[in-house]
């Protein structure tokens, strides 16, 4: 082979190197995707529309619109399959022969995670959003991230979630486990057959499948029911006497929804709570004053201003309390609170 020829062979193979060096940085791709889906390369630049194969590497950004859906795939064969109205990163990504470690950030929205183990090997891949932390050593799960609250159900093997810096709970099969807030997340919750617990599970696969779901009213409604069922368990919780814990179930329905009755009836839920179990009036005030507040319209407020005139009345604040109770004859005149009020109004002089 003359000298001509060795340097074209030369640099055919610096070529084809380099492309495959190339091809080998980058640590994922798009493997699938539908509607509206975009990606940036790095922090605080504007995102570009993303197509099937574009290429993922650490600190890219990928943001599903409402109606996107993208499925993420890892050289390591791991897949992230993200919902609509989310927004990820890849923090960090890291493959040798006998260790992979990863970090991803969920912001905002719904994943399912299929994190693929390395037999002999170690894996510590990590799911982030802004208030908890999913520790992953070869599993499947499913993430939600509503503003600061997060809700994990489990599909295989084990998942570690902590607050950040709280002591871990353990993410199992058929069971669900949440926290808000950075605090330590509840005990993993069993997922009881025909249960709105279970419904949520399965609503949560069919938007997070291996093809997108034809609307997305199910990913739409995913916070509120899980919100809803909260009321239930926190109620639960209060009355076995687990104060505490029943705070913190209501603290996340609140964080979960924006629908105003869940909200109204989340408030109403600690401010009995704190009255009636934690002797904390102040409190109790603190949660129907919101609720008068933020929602007058809605049967919720009733309650609440009948029971600030109680409370208030409780404390021995009899003028601001019949202050309130007045205000109520007034507001309600066929409130179903009126027989009571009239009888502490004769109590207290009137």
């Amino acid at each position: 082979m003359n000298l001509k020829k060795s340097i074209i062979v030369l640099f055919i193979c610096l070529v084809i190197f380099n492309i495959s060096s190339l091809a080998y940085a980058a640590i994922g791709l798009i493997d699938n995707m539908n509607g509206d889906v975009m990606f940036r390369d790095k922090d605080n630049v504007p995102y570009k529309a993303a197509v099937k194969g574009t290429v993922l590497d650490v600190n890219y950004w990928i943001k599903t619109g409402a109606t996107g859906w993208a499925v993420l795939l890892f050289n390591d064969g791991t897949k992230m399959t993200l919902a609509n109205d989310t927004e990820f990163k890849v923090a960090a990504f890291l493959m040798s022969k006998n260790k992979k470690e990863a970090e991803f950030n969920l912001f905002n929205g719904k994943l399912r995670a299929m994190v693929t183990k390395m037999p002999g090997g170690h894996v510590d891949f990590k799911v982030k959003s802004p208030t908890a932390v999913a520790g992953i050593r070869g599993t499947e799960f499913m993430m939600m991230t509503e503003g600061k609250a997060n809700v994990f159900f489990g599909n295989e093997g084990k998942v570690s979630v902590t607050g950040g810096k709280t002591p871990a709970k353990t993410l199992t099969p058929e069971t669900m486990v949440q926290n808000t807030r950075s605090s330590t997340p509840t005990d993993a919750i069993k997922l009881e057959p025909n249960s709105p617990l279970l419904q949520a599970k399965k609503d949560f696969e069919a938007i997070t499948s291996d093809t997108p779901p034809s609307d997305w009213e199910k990913s739409k409604n995913l916070p509120n029911i899980v919100a809803r069922w909260n009321l239930n368990y926190g109620h639960y919780l209060a009355d076995a006497g687990k104060y505490d814990e029943a705070m913190a179930v209501f603290q996340i329905a609140l964080d979960l929804t924006n629908v105003s009755e869940v909200r109204a009836d989340a408030r109403l839920e600690r401010a009995t709570v704190y009255s009636h179990f934690l002797n904390n009036a102040e409190a109790a005030l603190s949660e129907y004053l919101i609720i008068i507040e933020q929602y007058p319209s809605l049967p919720q407020s009733e309650t609440a201003l009948y029971h600030v005139g109680v409370l208030l009345s409780d404390l021995g604040q009899n003028e601001q309390a019949r202050a309130r109770f007045e205000e109520y004859m007034d507001e309600y005149p066929n409130g179903k609170y009126r027989g009571n009020i009239e009888t502490i109004l004769n109590q207290l002089g009137k």
